[in-house]
Order: C-alpha cells, then structure tokens, then sequence
C-alpha cells in the first residue's frame, strides 16, 4: 500500500495547537490500519521546533529544501502573528510544487501565503469567519467564503474543528469509507461533517449589526424553535413596540420578524434532515410546525423541493462523494 507523504509547513509565531488535529487523524488512521499509510514531517521557517507560551512543543525541521516524494504540503499559521509576506524562494517552490501536482493546503492563516503566491487566484477557499473581510480585501481574485472547508483544483482549505473533517474525508477517499470510519469511532467523532456546511458565525457577524433590540430578537427565535413566539410576544420580551420591532428587521435585515423567525426554522429543519435520522414529521414538530402538510409546503416555498425530496438529493449527493455519516 502507497506511504502518503504529508508535510506540514508552519509559519514563525504559530502556535503548534492549531496542526494537532490533522496530526490526530493521520495518526489514528495509521493506527487503525496496523501499517503505516502517512508519512508526517512537520517544518518551520526558522526554529528547530516549535514552543508555544504555555509550554506546548512540536518538533519540526528547518525547511531548507523541498523533500522528496511530497504528495500534500500544508501551510499553518496563526491569527495572533498573520503572515504579511512570503520568503520569494518559498513563493517559487510552491508553484513548482503545484505544477508538479503536489496537493497544496492551508489551515487556519495559512491560506493568507497561499494566496500571496498566487496559487489560489480563482479557486474557492475556506476562510476563518473572523478574518473573511481582510482576506477578501487583499486577494480579490480569490473566491473566499465560510464554509468549513474547500477543495479546489488540487487546493485544500480549513480552520478550527473543521480540520478533523478534512483530513477524516481525505482518509475516506485515500482508503475508503470503513477506515474513516474506524478513525472517527477512535476519536469518538459522531459525524464526519461535510466541507459544503457553514461555520458557526457570531450571530452579530451574522446579522452585520450590533443593534441590541436586533440582538435580543433574533436569540430568542432561535432560542424558541419548537414553540415559536408571536412577534408580540418578542417585541414584549426586548421592551420595544411590535411596530418598532418590525421598522428594526426592516431596516437592518429588510426583513420583517416573523418571514425572519420562519426562515430561522426551515434553516434549522433542513440542517436536521440532513444530519439525523428522525422521521419528517418529527422535524417538522419539532421546528413549530403544527402538522406534515403545513411543513411541506412553507419548505417547498422556500427552498423549492418538499423536504423528502432535499433528504433524498442530499444523501445520493453523499453517497456520490463517498463521504462518511456516522
């Protein structure tokens, strides 16, 4: 069985926590499969190894040369010291790499390198929610969005958690669905959760607004899914009149409460359909709505198939892509 030589390149400041969960995978993976099926070197920039403040260590290589073999090579870099430039020499060992077909990725900042390379103009990249607007500023050309994680003409992308899913759907597809199946139990996974769902985005993020009567809204529809609230009701829980209420969804979301409050569910019901087994009708209920019929039709209306039609595009979708739901 081929040996997958996966290097991973860290920038300087980068604190050694940030591989570990693509580290876990590969070795779990080896392990499960009583051989060895990925070869990992770790590399740095400068140091010798990698220390962080709270005494967290990594042992890792100076990169003075390209190793031999390399299948993926990955670029890791963190928030708390972002990567303005990269070394010209290392800029032209990447696109040689890329030419030669060697898979390359960033986790977490280190898509920013890639980027400066060029070797993401055009391609669809995953980017940590917090740091989206910077990176669309500075690489325009690149299709930068929050899913957890992208795959893109030999360019891989993630951050956060959704590293683990990555890297459990590149086992997947490098040695089959039983193994990553096996990897996940190791690591007490329930799912294996794919690149194409959304980061959890802060909900001011997500509602682009810090107004607080918005803020207190909002969570409480998403905090009252199986008994929706009255817009009355809401508007009497945040100490605002409910014409007051509807002029700050209008203004804020050119929404008004209660088409917000229903899509809010239908999201969620949809959310639920793709990753749990319960019955429609039980999705239905438990997302407020008082029977299957009612259900059936505000979600046709809104995403433009019945909800057993979207399950069942959605797992032939998985089951094409030989993804892993556990």
């Amino acid at each position: 069985m081929t040996v997958r030589r996966t290097a991973f390149l860290l920038w300087p400041g980068c604190h050694p926590a940030i591989v570990m969960p693509a580290l876990t995978v590969l070795r779990s993976a080896n392990r499960m499969a009583e051989t060895q099926l990925y070869r990992v070197d770790c590399y740095t920039l400068d140091d010798e190894s990698l220390v962080s403040s709270e005494g967290w260590q990594l042992p890792a290589r100076r990169w003075d040369q390209v190793p031999e073999d390399l299948d993926q090579l990955w670029l890791v870099a963190d928030v708390a010291q972002l990567p303005t430039s990269i070394p010209p020499a290392l800029a032209q060992q990447l696109r040689s790499l890329a030419r030669e077909g060697v898979t390359l990725g960033g986790l977490e900042e280190g898509v920013f390198p890639l980027a400066m390379a060029g070797l993401l103009d055009g391609r669809r990249c995953a980017v940590h929610w917090r740091m989206l607007e910077e990176f669309r500023e500075r690489f325009p050309t690149v299709q930068a969005g929050t899913r957890l994680f992208e795959r893109d003409e030999g360019r891989m992308s993630g951050s956060g958690y959704a590293i683990t899913d990555l890297f459990l759907t590149l086992v997947t597809e490098h040695h089959g669905a039983d193994l990553a199946a096996l990897v996940a139990e190791d690591l007490n996974i329930e799912r294996i959760r794919l690149g194409s769902e959304q980061q959890r985005v802060p909900l001011r993020n997500r509602l682009g607004s810090t107004h607080p009567k918005l803020t207190q809204a909002v969570i409480l529809m998403e905090s009252n899914i199986e008994e929706p609230l009255t817009t009355d009701e809401i508007a009497r829980h945040v100490c605002v009149s409910r014409r007051q209420l509807e002029r700050i969804f209008k203004q804020y979301l050119n929404s008004v409460p209660s088409q917000y409050y229903l899509e809010l569910r239908l999201n969620r019901a949809r959310q639920m359909l793709q990753q749990t087994s319960k019955s429609i009708i039980q999705i239905g209920l438990s997302c407020g709505f008082s029977s299957g019929p009612h259900f059936s039709s505000a979600y046709r209306n809104c995403f433009g198939v019945t909800p057993r039609e979207d399950r069942n595009q959605y797992r032939a979708q998985q089951a094409q892509d030989g993804r892993v739901s556990l």
